[in-house]
């Protein structure tokens, strides 16, 4: 499943530079399917955009994870890099997105390719 960061969040970006889907933005920063990835267009309910068009954020006054980047580091890393860096153990489990290690694994190939 997806990671989230909670209120708790100090804003201190530790998260950011470690997460190796570029999944975790900045408060009120828009994101983006292609920052750090392969991608060039994403194709999402039968409709095909532009992978650069900015997406709207999640959250405006703390660090957020984009859930539809997020691998749980499966792939790169045996646990997930932001929760593995948080000061204040912010970095959760969403568990309103709950995906198994083949989804994480799927994502992450349709991301980053092999």
């Amino acid at each position: 499943m997806a990671l989230r960061i909670t209120d708790a969040c100090i804003n201190c970006g530790a998260c950011e530079v470690e997460c190796p889907n570029t999944a975790i933005y900045e408060g009120g920063m828009e994101w983006q399917w292609s920052k750090g990835t392969q991608l060039k267009t994403v194709e999402l309910n039968g409709e095909s955009f532009d992978a650069t068009m900015p997406q709207a954020p999640y959250a405006s006054d703390i660090f957020y994870i984009a859930k539809e980047k997020c691998t749980e580091c499966v792939g790169f890393h045996e646990e997930p890099q932001c929760a593995a860096v948080c000061p204040v153990d912010c970095c959760v489990l969403d568990l309103d997105y709950p995906e198994d290690r083949e989804k994480l694994l799927e994502k992450k190939i349709f991301l980053h390719g092999e």
